[in-house]
């Protein structure tokens, strides 16, 4: 979620990340102290108006974004019809909706630098028991960069599998996805080493 990015640079691009994570932390709040299915319904409403005030390109790109979470949306609402209680699962279900598609909203909206930043800042007076921000910074940065590249590799792996064998990729390709991670791990290593480390 974190990786994502805006097509379209909106206002809200300039807004402090710090500011924009805050209220989304108190969005979130609100959105599990509200049990009442009326007001889940005019949060998720509003949430889709604030999707849409960008322009039609925004909108058809975080509602892509939030095109991955219908199964557990018909799961939940599903399994709470069966055990008669589809109020229940309705407001569930439009709490997940909302509560990721204003995490989504956030994220395409403000820089990885920017979330970095706010990091970086949150974890400074840890210094004094001796965490280095900028350390979980880089990592940070490195899962958000490495995690799109390993699920195209791990495609590619599936794609080689199909075009060789008409069973099912099933475990046997797990041992090769795990050596591309430990060679592109590896790469990394080398490449901060050949650039001073992470010592300071």
């Amino acid at each position: 979620m974190i990786s994502l990015t805006s097509p379209v640079k909106t206002a809200a691009h300039n807004w402090p990340a710090a500011l924009k994570l805050a209220a989304l932390c108190v969005a979130t709040v609100v959105l599990f102290a509200v049990g009442h299915l009326g007001w889940h319904l005019a949060f998720l409403v509003g949430t889709g108006v604030l999707y849409a005030l960008p322009g039609r390109v925004f909108l058809r790109s975080g509602m892509a974004r939030l095109w991955g979470l219908w199964p557990f949306v018909v799961l939940i609402v599903g399994w709470h019809v069966v055990i008669g209680d589809a109020a229940g699962g309705g407001l569930i279900g439009m709490r997940m909706l909302t509560a990721v598609g204003l995490a989504n909203l956030v994220t395409l909206t403000t820089r990885l630098s920017d979330m970095m930043g706010v990091v970086r800042r949150l974890l400074s007076p840890l210094r004094r028991f001796g965490l280095h921000p900028h350390r979980v910074e880089l990592a940070m940065a490195l899962v958000i960069r490495f995690t799109p590249v390993l699920a195209l590799k791990g495609q590619a792996l599936v794609a080689a599998w199909r075009a060789r064998s008409p069973k099912r990729p099933g475990w046997k390709i797990v041992i090769p996805f795990a050596v591309l991670a430990l060679d592109d791990a590896e790469r990394v290593a080398e490449a901060l080493r050949a650039r001073g480390g992470v010592s300071r």
